[in-house]
């Protein structure tokens, strides 16, 4: 993934967090507004996280935020 969706996926983990609490979960189009406007980002994010990571559709933030910080 690019450095501009890493930023965008640390930030809305950060926020979520902030408002919901440390065991706040979120799937992977919470990255994007309800509407497709950015095809190519979400197919990208959707492949990390389905393909490559083979994870459940909701998460916890503070583990994607990990991932994405790691390099993972």
């Amino acid at each position: 993934m690019n450095k501009e969706i890493k930023e965008k996926i640390i930030q809305v983990c950060d926020a979520k967090i902030a408002k919901k609490g440390e065991n706040v979960g979120l799937s992977f189009y919470a990255f994007f507004k309800n509407k497709n406007d950015n095809p190519k980002g979400l197919m990208e994010i959707a492949t990390w996280w389905i393909q490559t990571h083979k994870l459940d559709h909701f998460e916890k933030a503070n583990k994607i935020k990990k991932m994405i910080e790691e390099g993972l």
